[in-house]
């Protein structure tokens, strides 16, 4: 069963490498005569610009803007920074304003290759509002369950570099962006905040938001919600390199190769994790006397609506959540993991459950309700040895649920 569960969730992870993608678009990157500057942010940043750098293309200046731990070694001919996520701190501002130096006074002739993956918005920042303002509205947002464009959508207009406005610096330079996408729908104009990227929001949403999730914000920041940002980017090619799509596709081959019948239910899950929790219990429950070996897939990204002072992350919460609903089902198991190897601020991919987990929590001493009124799915998942655990990936195309039934 290990072995099955470790197929399940590094396999499909593995095959998400932008490793391919990267060489693949590399082939169509413009001709310019002038400088070549390679900039990566994001938690797939590392193994993107390691790939490009180790490319037949020539850099002048390449970055690299990660999180902290996301640095395997040194890479040759690059700066390596590593930052705070989810919440930006003053690496994050050091790293950003290197990012902003390597492309001042650039001509037609130079070209930009930003290589974009999901993090990218907490990692990549240099804000228009105090650092200590900036910090306390992400957690706000974190903490009421915003889900990540409702997020995006309030940092663009705080942000110098955010919604555009970072590919307005390089202007004239022809920007190429190559992004590995963790959204929903795969909006290059939310993934990473989408400094290089035209931008679709519009201020009315943003101050929608600011009423929808009743931040207080002082005056200049307030009045940075009703501007707008860059609808119009002339210097900008860009390619969409992966997404979740992607990785549901290769769980679905992974489980059927072990027999199973699997079908791919959403690519688009977005709902609060717990209640999506809820819900796949009560599918595998109607279904688990149907059906030998059937599995169902869930790509997506949920959100934790924080109450507690515990510690979690939204696929840890999804699967805890489910464990109730299947109880003394000895034939259902049900994992959530996320694709860049980090749930929520813990050193864990997600979690996975099945009919016995109740018991075993009960034997801990457990309390169902308490770990979940407190959101510290961490510690009770970890107590019975039910984490996923990968370290980095190197990749980052949103998360994935999964129903097994034998």
């Amino acid at each position: 069963m290990q072995k099955f569960i470790n197929d399940i969730v590094n396999i499909p992870i593995q095959a998400c490498l932008p490793d391919e993608s990267v060489k693949k678009e590399l082939k169509n990157l413009p001709q310019n005569k002038g400088k070549k500057i390679l900039i990566a942010i994001g938690k797939a940043a590392f193994q993107m610009a390691k790939t490009a750098l180790e490319s037949d293309v020539k850099f002048d200046e390449a970055l690299v803007i990660t999180k902290y731990g996301y640095t395997e070694k040194k890479l040759d001919n690059a700066i390596c920074f590593e930052a705070g996520h989810p919440i930006p701190d003053e690496n994050t501002i050091r790293a950003s304003e290197y990012a902003l130096n390597l492309v001042r006074n650039l001509s037609d002739d130079d070209l930009v290759l930003m290589l974009i993956s999901g993090g990218g918005s907490s990692l990549f920042e240099i804000p228009l509002i105090d650092f200590e303002e900036i910090q306390k509205i992400n957690k706000d947002l974190l903490k009421k369950g915003a889900n990540i464009v409702e997020i995006n959508t309030i940092r663009k207009r705080l942000s110098k570099l955010k919604g555009g406005k970072f590919a307005k610096a390089c202007y004239p330079a022809t920007v190429f962006n190559i992004i590995l996408s963790d959204v929903i729908g795969n909006r290059a104009d939310m993934i990473a905040s989408g400094p290089t990227f035209v931008d679709k929001s519009t201020s009315k949403q943003a101050l929608d938001l600011v009423s929808k999730y009743k931040l207080k914000l002082s005056d200049k920041a307030y009045d940075l919600m009703k501007t707008e940002t860059v609808k119009d980017l002339p210097n900008v090619i860009t390619k969409i390199s992966g997404s979740v799509d992607e990785l549901c596709l290769k769980a679905k081959n992974i489980l059927e190769s072990y027999g199973y019948k699997a079908e791919i239910l959403t690519t688009s899950l977005g709902c609060e994790a717990r209640e999506a929790g809820f819900f796949m219990a009560s599918i595998a429950k109607s279904q688990s006397k149907r059906y030998d070996k059937k599995a169902y897939i869930f790509g997506g990204e949920t959100v934790v609506k924080i109450k507690g002072k515990g510690k979690g992350g939204r696929n840890q919460e999804l699967s805890f959540a489910a464990a109730l609903g299947i109880e003394n089902l000895s034939n259902v198991r049900i994992i959530s993991y996320s694709s860049d190897g980090t749930d929520g601020p813990t050193d864990a991919a997600g979690g996975f459950v099945d009919g016995n987990t109740m018991k075993e929590l009960k034997d801990c001493g457990i309390s169902f309700y308490d770990t979940l009124e407190n959101n510290d799915t961490y510690h009770a998942l970890d107590r019975i040895n039910h984490l996923i655990k990968t370290g980095p990936t190197g990749t980052n195309v949103n998360d994935i649920s999964i129903i097994i039934i034998n």
